[in-house]
């Protein structure tokens, strides 16, 4: 097998020993790695996502899963991927503010605060 990368963030994981613990996490990202997304059946061009014939459906393909055909795959990283989901993230930053930038000196939210402020 090749190098082991979180298929989220491309971290390698070469210090995790192998088989992975079911709540194993990338050290980088924290997503957990015994999941349908780092397994080597995952392919999201087949029906429920697997090639494995006697596999039973996962329907959360990023949560640890008890599933026994699990194999970690090597090559699930995608670069493009990651790129998209760091865009979409700024553009909902974007649309929404930063989190927890929209705070009074009270600590209260300043969209819950104005809305009261229409009942005074």
């Amino acid at each position: 097998m090749s190098k082991l990368l979180c298929y989220r963030c491309g971290t390698l994981l070469e210090a995790l020993s192998l088989p992975l613990s079911r709540l194993e996490e990338c050290p980088s990202c924290t997503v957990y790695l015994h999941c349908c997304r780092m397994c080597r059946f995952f392919d999201p061009s087949v029906v429920e996502q697997c090639t494995e014939d006697d596999a039973e459906e996962v329907k959360e393909k990023t949560q640890a899963n008890f599933c026994d055909y699990f194999k970690p795959g090597d090559g699930l990283f995608d670069p493009a991927l990651q790129a998209a989901e760091g865009k979409a993230r700024n553009a909902l930053d974007t649309l929404f503010g930063e989190a927890g930038s929209d705070t009074d000196e009270q600590g209260e939210c300043g969209a819950a605060s104005d809305a009261e402020d229409l009942f005074r």
